[in-house]
């Protein structure tokens, strides 16, 4: 068996599934214009998707865990290609709303076993480079989705966006029927709801790390297209081009998350969260000036990247077992963040103004990076 080529099968599938989640960011203008209502409003799409998955995450895997791995793949990809398709011949809001989320309840389904893939199926020393693979799925959205949705947007229309997604799983589909081998164990028990992994302390830590971390990043990344609209006065294309390039130099980042979390956790941790600090001041200042915002978004992209990736290894090193389940527990954690940092973005935007939202994600920052020095603390103890 391959392992690097099905855990590039499973990324590939990520790819299609965050496209569907993060590629309404490029949108969210233009979709806020067709329906007459307001930016924040529209911000709706992203964080309830966020939220379905956060709620029912943990239940869906523990629903599921009985069915086979494959088939599960499948399935959870073909109901995102149907969505999507959906979604782009309707004329209302709230109906938009509602058909976005129903694809939201496999989207855990989907992420929690292609982690458990990588982590079972990897030596302990490379645990952090499996896990960087997966997550390249999320990077690409980020390098290829997220950027080709807020173009076809531009140049065709907002639906355009959603038909291309549609084509993106497609083609996830494809990959994981073809390419992805049947990799069941025999014997293997079922995911089950473990109480017990709730009382180590050093996991509400990492979980309330990765809550704030998370939020933080999207609180202001979930409205980019509007602040380089609005304030770094960019066109569509030239918006495409930035977020292409965000993503892109995102590659990069999240091989260094990747190389560097398995040897130094805290200081890995650590410098993230105060390096997205500072590139957050840098937007506030210079955010009305083209160039200086070009070479910072680039630098952006190198930080914000890694974010999840680092956030998922200080969550599921907390405990030893139970991986599908853990794993579901931060997708769960990780879609809060991401309804609570695209709400909060949203409420400050509609206070303060566009060009005044990095705030929300600085706050943000504050609390993990409070967080991470009171577990190193427990940690000593």
């Amino acid at each position: 068996m391959n392992l690097n080529r099905n855990l590039y099968v499973l990324a590939l599938g990520v790819f299609g599934i965050t496209t569907t989640e993060f590629g309404v960011i490029g949108v969210l203008p233009e979709i806020a214009s067709s329906f007459h209502i307001s930016i924040e409003k529209a911000g709706w799409l992203l964080s309830a998707f966020a939220l379905i998955v956060a709620l029912f995450g943990p239940f869906m895997v523990i629903l599921f865990s009985s069915f086979k791995k494959k088939n599960l793949l499948i399935v959870s990809l073909l109901i995102f290609v149907i969505a999507n398709i959906v979604s782009a011949y309707i004329n209302q809001f709230y109906l938009l709303l509602i058909v976005r989320m129903i694809p939201a309840f496999f989207h855990p389904v989907y992420w929690s076993i292609a982690l458990s893939i990588a982590e079972k199926t990897s030596k302990p020393e490379d645990k952090s480079k499996a896990i960087s693979i997966i997550f390249s799925g999320l990077t690409l959205a980020t390098v290829l989705g997220v950027p080709l949705a807020t173009l076809m947007s531009d140049v065709f229309s907002w639906q355009a966006s959603f038909l291309l997604t549609a084509f993106i799983n497609i083609v996830a589909l494809i990959g994981v029927q073809v390419f992805l081998p049947v990799i069941e164990k025999v014997n293997e028990p079922r995911v089950a709801f473990n109480i017990r992994i709730f009382r180590h302390k050093i996991l509400w830590f990492n979980l309330f790390l990765a809550f704030f971390t998370i939020a933080s990043m999207y609180s202001t990344y979930g409205y980019m297209a509007d602040f380089l609209k609005k304030v770094t006065r960019m066109d569509g294309k030239q918006i495409s081009l930035m977020l292409f390039m965000f993503g892109t130099i995102g590659i990069l980042g999240n091989k260094i998350a990747g190389k560097y979390m398995s040897r130094f956790p805290f200081w890995t941790t650590f410098i993230f969260l105060m390096t997205l600090s500072f590139i957050h001041v840098l937007i506030y200042f210079y955010g009305s000036s083209l160039f200086p915002m070009i070479w910072i978004t680039g630098f952006w992209g190198l930080i914000h990247s890694g974010g999840f990736l680092i956030s998922n290894i200080n969550v599921t090193s907390s405990v030893s077992d139970s991986s599908e389940f853990i794993n579901s527990i931060f997708t769960s954690c990780g879609n809060f963040a991401v309804t609570a940092g695209a709400l909060f973005g949203g409420f400050w935007i509609a206070h303060y103004g566009i060009e005044n939202v990095v705030w929300s994600s600085i706050i943000g920052i504050i609390a993990a990076l409070i967080i991470l020095l009171l577990r190193s603390r427990l940690e000593i103890k």
